[in-house]
Parts: structure tokens; C-alpha cells; sequence
């Protein structure tokens, strides 16, 4: 049976590893069959296959509440599953033997058959026939009545959308109207003592708190119905991108060339051909542009690392001011609420805690080699990076050097190359004596945030060390465009988007940015997660060795960069 690691207050075989607790518990132990109706997707490459349970406990939440979360968040049975094509009105048939009783019942009504398995044509007598699995809340959302058997959790579903229920007998062929109010029909489907364990730290659970893990993954999933593929994934980022685009019913096509299929297309842009970008675009295909997150590995992308966390936007990349993005947006008329705020407020202290920052961790006190003079730390970047070219102002890394000189003539400058370019991989290399005639020091080997607390301002050109600094309470001055900037939070010495009116606090900033725009993975279950999950696996380091492709792509970096350092 497939174990899930998830953390656990006390047990008498837990260990401590890796800064956190941890037992192996059953992917689906033993439990009422009440309990299962509110229940984990399936997703793709998970390591559980379902909620482990405590045992019961005391109703901590009512009936009617219960009722109440269900209704709004639409969770419950395979509420991931698939959404057919049906009719506008009609009434519901859960097996053959309930047709007939419909087409009595409700005369000139169309009926719909919608078996477990695949039923087989009931000819002209029906208006649909669907096998397999559904989602109830869609199957219903249009339904004047529905015949099924009394086991059947559509039951509930019913119930609660206010669509007649009527129960039939498998063996007499009897039917009766369903008796009882949705709240009394969902009790026969879900224990109110039912104590569900959360998968990822191990917490009981009661049903209400159940049933909000469970809108979580449905608005993921909502989200990604009419995406038809992707292209540009490297295959080694694809079993991480998997979980987070998946549709619930079909899985997620990776493509090489445009997909032939109608839909969205998901779109990692960078690695992705000219041509077949231009021919979705002449089909007018609607483009979704996918990144990485802001706290995405402990390690690096370009050592093939697969990421944990990704940004997913149908407006344009977040780091591209030519447009609004759906982060943008956010920012510029999101409303946050108090517990969003508290949540943001948490999530920065963790990060900061554990000094988090996208590729690494790592706290280390750094002595001001400048003594009393303002000390600035300058962030390099990738100078190909899309992020550079769309907002950079056009400026490489030594401008930006240049600049930050001829604004702080008397402080004491910093340079750190970025990680990708010390590993060798990517475009942006300067020689240090180069760097020297600007920058006091060049330091490649020390934690971002470690560096970021020791200085006294970070100048950026659209680093995400800039967000970072923010993060710090270290003041930011941006010469490019990065999404951070133009809110009141940082000293603006580029061109921002005269479209960013609004103010901001930090913790708005870090709610956008960290908890609401961004999809993680939990890299311990395989399933998506919320944001403080994969903030706490990055803290305790609970992520796999890297394999065979990381140790040669590591190699190869080192091979580029001495290449790079003979031919200068």
C-alpha cells in the first residue's frame, strides 16, 4: 500500500528528519463509507490515493454549515471528473431500468442516461447516453428530477442543488420519492464525526475544513478544463507541470508542434518554436503563458531541477509591462481580506525564517566588508532572460553597474552574479575586472537573502531579489519594469506602466504574488498544494536527490563556464 509522509503530533514510530516529523501513514485507511464523498482528485502522478482518517471524534461543525460549504465550493463525489455536452432541460436516469420510469414520469421531458460504466444506446429514447465518470454538480446543475438507487451519492448532490430525487428499487423495481432535507440525505454520505487527516501536514480535519481542501483542488481544476495541451515543456519539467494543468478527466498532452486540438493552449513561450507559435496565432488560438514560480526548487532550473511551483496567466507574463497580466490585475484591483493578510503576514516570516529565496536557502551572518559606508547589493540577471528583454529597459549587466554607480557614488556596491550564469548555463557572464570598475566586491557563493539583510538597499534591474528585498524590509530601487514595481513599495527609476495606480501594502504585494497567482506542487504527496506546504518542504529540505540528468547537466555547466573563462 502506498504510504503518504505527512507530519503527525505524536506516534510512536515517527522519527525526526529533515526538520519535521514524519510517519507513514496509509493512502487510505480504514474509514466509514460516509467519509469517502468528499475525496482527493486523482492527479496525475500522486503518491496517495486518498484521505487517511482519524478516529471519530465529536461533531466539531453542523449539518447545515456543512450543507452550506458543499453547495458553495461544489465538492463532493468525482466533482473533478468529466463535464459532457447536455441538454438544456431534462431529467436523469442512473441506470437502463430507471429510462422507462422516466419517460412515464416526465413526458416530453428529455432524458438522460448517465451510467458508472458505459450503458450502451437506449436508441431514440434518450437524448444522451454517458458512461463513466462525471462531475455530479455539472451532471445535475440542469436536471428537473433524477431516478437512482439509494446508495448512490449523486444522491446528495441532488439534494443540496434542490433537483427531485426519487429512489429506485434494484429489486422490485419500486420507486419513491427521496425523503428528508439535504441536509439530512448528505448525513447518509458524509459521518459529522468523520475526522479526515490532511494529507500534507497530517492535521485532523472535520468535514467543513475537508470540503475547503477539497474547492481548493476544484478551482484548480475548474481552471484548466479548456486547456488542450502544451508545448515548450521540457520533458524533464513534465511530471511536475502535469498535476497543476491537469483537465480531471484526460491527461495532459505534451506537444512538440501545435496541437491539432480546439482549446487553450498552454504555452511555455521560451522553449517554444517561432513557427508553431505563429501558426497558433493565425488560428487564433488562445495562448497561456506558464513559468516558473517565485519559490520554485531547491536548485536550479537550468541543472534541469523541475520546479514546485508555477505561474500560470491567460492575459500575458507577469514579467512582461507591454500588458496587463492576470497578477497585474490582482494588484491593481484585487481586494484582500483579513485572513488572506494574516496568511501573508505568516508565509513571509516562515520564508524569511529559513531564508527562502527562488532557488535556495540559507542563512548566514555576512560582515559589512565596507565598514560604515551604505552598502548596495546589485543582483545580476540572465541577459536573454524574456524577463530582461520585455522590462529591462535594455540595459545588460554591467549598465545596470554603471548606473547604480553614477546614482551612489560613495556607497559601497556588491555584485552577485546570478546562479544561472555561475553554473554555466546561461547568457550574462561579465569578467570580474570588468564588474570591479563599478562594483566593490563581486560575491557568487553566499544565500540571496542572507546578502539581502546584511545591505542597506538592493538596485535591480527586474530581479526577483528585488520582491525578495520587499520581503526583507530592505528598500529597492527597480530601473527596469518587474511586476513589484510602480505600487508604492519600491523607488522607481525606470519607466513603469502609467496603468498601476493603486497602492499596496507588503503583505497585499506577498498575498498576490506568493499565495493567490502561483500553483504549487507538494513534493512530498505528488498533488497540488497551497503555498505554506511547499514553503515548509523548501524549509526542511524535503525534496528528492537530484538523479542522473541533474549531475550531468551540472557537469556540462562546469564544462561551459571554463570555456567561457579560456576564450575571455
Amino acid at each position: 500500500m502506498t504510504a503518504c509522509v505527512v507530519k503527525t503530533a505524536d506516534s510512536e514510530d515517527a522519527q525526526v528528519a529533515g526538520g519535521f516529523r514524519e510517519a507513514a501513514l496509509p493512502a487510505r485507511a480504514a474509514a466509514p463509507q460516509k467519509a469517502q464523498f468528499l475525496r482527493i482528485p486523482p492527479f496525475p502522478g500522486a503518491r496517495i490515493d486518498g484521505f487517511a482518517f482519524a478516529p471519530p471524534q465529536r461533531t466539531t461543525c453542523s449539518a447545515d454549515e456543512l450543507v452550506a460549504v458543499v453547495r458553495r465550493l461544489r465538492v463532493g463525489g468525482t466533482y473533478w471528473a468529466a463535464q459532457p455536452q447536455l441538454p438544456p432541460r431534462y431529467v436523469l436516469a442512473r441506470s437502463r431500468d430507471a429510462v422507462a420510469a422516466c419517460l412515464e414520469l416526465w413526458a416530453g421531458v428529455p432524458v438522460v442516461l448517465w451510467a458508472d460504466t458505459a450503458p450502451g444506446s437506449n436508441g431514440a429514447a434518450v437524448a444522451a447516453v454517458i458512461g463513466g465518470d462525471c462531475d455530479p454538480w455539472h451532471m445535475l446543475a440542469g436536471a428537473e428530477a433524477i431516478i437512482t438507487e439509494q446508495g448512490d451519492e449523486v444522491r446528495a448532490v441532488a439534494a443540496i442543488l434542490g433537483v427531485a430525487v426519487y429512489v429506485q428499487d434494484r429489486e422490485s423495481g419500486r420507486i419513491d420519492a427521496q425523503q428528508g432535507d439535504a441536509s439530512g440525505v448528505l448525513a447518509d454520505f458524509v459521518a459529522p464525526d468523520a475526522i479526515a487527516l490532511n494529507p500534507f501536514d497530517g492535521r485532523p480535519m472535520n468535514p467543513v475544513e475537508t470540503a475547503e481542501l477539497c474547492g481548493f483542488w476544484r478551482r484548480l481544476i475548474d481552471s484548466n478544463r479548456d486547456i488542450s495541451g502544451g508545448v515548450g515543456f521540457a520533458f524533464w519539467k513534465q511530471e511536475n507541470v502535469s498535476p497543476l494543468l491537469w483537465n480531471g478527466s484526460t491527461p495532459f498532452a505534451f506537444q512538440r508542434t501545435a496541437p491539432a486540438q480546439h482549446g487553450a493552449v498552454a504555452i511555455w513561450r521560451s522553449k517554444t518554436p517561432r513557427e508553431t507559435v505563429a501558426e497558433l496565432e493565425k488560428r487564433g488560438t488562445a495562448l497561456i503563458e506558464v513559468e516558473d514560480g517565485f519559490l520554485r526548487s531547491n536548485g536550479l532550473g537550468a541543472d534541469c531541477i523541475p520546479p514546485l511551483s508555477l505561474t500560470v496567466d491567460r492575459l500575458g507574463a507577469y514579467f512582461d509591462p507591454a500588458q496587463p497580466s492576470e497578477l497585474e490585475e490582482l494588484l491593481q484591483a484585487g481586494r484582500f481580506d483579513a485572513e488572506m493578510l494574516a496568511r501573508a503576514r505568516e508565509v513571509r516570516s516562515l520564508i524569511i525564517s529559513a531564508g527562502l529565496g527562488k532557488y535556495e536557502r540559507g542563512r548566514v551572518r555576512l560582515e559589512r566588508t565596507g565598514g560604515d559606508r551604505r552598502h548596495i547589493l546589485v543582483p545580476g540577471q540572465v541577459e536573454d532572460d524574456r524577463s530582461v528583454q520585455t522590462g529591462g529597459a535594455g540595459m545588460t549587466n554591467i549598465e545596470l553597474l554603471r548606473r547604480v554607480r553614477e546614482q551612489s557614488a560613495d556607497t559601497y556596491i556588491l555584485y552577485k552574479p546570478h546562479p544561472d550564469v555561475v553554473a554555466g548555463h546561461r547568457n550574462g557572464s561579465v569578467a570580474e575586472r570588468a564588474c570591479l570598475q563599478f562594483a566593490d566586491q563581486v560575491i557568487a557563493d553566499v544565500p540571496i537573502s542572507a546578502l539581502i539583510e546584511m545591505v542597506d538597499e538592493v538596485h535591480v534591474n527586474t530581479s526577483l531579489t528585488g520582491f525578495e528585498a520587499l520581503m526583507r524590509d530592505t528598500p529597492v530601487a527597480t530601473y527596469g519594469a518587474p511586476f513589484y514595481a510602480g505600487w508604492g513599495l519600491t523607488r522607481d527609476l525606470g519607466a513603469v506602466p502609467s496603468r498601476r495606480t493603486a497602492r499596496r501594502t507588503l503583505d497585499e504585494l506577498v498575498a498576490a504574488t506568493l499565495l493567490i497567482y502561483p500553483r504549487y506542487l507538494d513534493p512530498v504527496t505528488g498533488i497540488p498544494c497551497p503555498a505554506e506546504v511547499v514553503v515548509e518542504r523548501l524549509s526542511a529540505d524535503a525534496t528528492e536527490e537530484p538523479g542522473v540528468i541533474v549531475a550531468m547537466r551540472r557537469l556540462q555547466g562546469r564544462l561551459m563556464r571554463g570555456f567561457r573563462s579560456l576564450a575571455r
